[in-house]
């Protein structure tokens, strides 16, 4: 049985990936609702390793150990349901309503990135006890940096923004990451919807409420090529569907979504 408390809260200084930390823990036999907190992380990246360096104290950067009764099909919900927390912390904490730019990214209602989201798995033989296979999610929220568009190099200029500059006042990261953990926990919290078939499709249900992707056009880059078409809806199973533009309607398991604007 998955217990979803995580009150376990772990706090570093500088620490080289949350992720990286939670992960060893994991494999050393660590239960579900351990939490890894840090002020800067060294190492710290996103999907298709991408970095992102921010002054050290100045953003929410956590990560949580997750052992849901999951297949290996379903345990992207794992990145759905920290996601949807956070959509959800943030309204509580500020008022300021987010979006999921799918599969992993929340943004303003401009289209910028204020948090990205990172879900890895450890399929090897759970450890003693019989515990599930981890999954470590891992969140970076823009807190208070960038303070304004002069802190970002130009090719971020519009492309990303903080709380801070959304609410124009100071936002408390402890605050923020109480929220999270709340709307992550307890016997109705998104983590433990990922236990059931009723909570992943509910947790579908909800990322497509909040989806900023369905609806614009897209660009979708896969291992062997891309495509474009306009994103039309999230399956049950969480995954994008693409009316392409001579294809038919694909459905989008896993890839780089990039949203295209007019003119390209």
């Amino acid at each position: 049985m998955s217990q979803t408390a995580f009150d376990d809260v772990r706090r570093f200084a500088s620490i080289d990936s949350t992720n990286r930390y939670l992960l060893d823990e994991a494999r050393a036999g660590a239960p579900e609702g351990v939490v890894a907190v840090a002020d800067h992380q060294t190492a710290g990246r996103g999907r298709l390793g991408r970095s992102w360096e921010a002054p050290p104290g100045a953003n929410l950067l956590v990560s949580v150990l997750l052992r849901p009764d999951l297949g290996p099909d379903d345990r992207h919900l794992a990145t759905t349901a920290v996601a949807l927390a956070a959509v959800d912390a943030v309204s509580d904490t500020t008022g300021t309503a987010l979006a999921v730019k799918w599969p992993n990214d929340l943004v303003d209602g401009q289209g910028r990135k204020l948090a990205g989201v990172l879900a890895e798995s450890d399929l090897a033989p759970a450890a003693a006890g019989g515990l599930a296979p981890p999954v470590v999610v891992g969140i970076g929220v823009n807190v208070a940096w960038p303070g304004a568009d002069e802190d970002l190099p130009p090719d971020l200029v519009g492309r990303a923004v903080s709380l801070r500059m959304l609410g124009g006042r100071p936002v408390d990261r402890d605050t923020l990451l109480t929220a999270l953990l709340a709307r992550l926990g307890g016997p109705d919290g998104r983590a433990a919807a990922l236990g059931t078939a009723e909570g992943r499709a509910g947790l579908a249900r909800d990322l497509l409420a909040a989806c900023s992707t369905v609806g614009t056009r897209v660009r979708v880059d896969l291992a062997d090529g891309s495509f474009e078409g306009t994103a039309t809806g999230i399956t049950p199973e969480g995954h994008l569907l693409v009316a392409t533009d001579g294809d038919g309607t694909r459905t989008v398991v896993a890839g780089d979504v990039v949203h295209v604007r007019p003119g390209g």
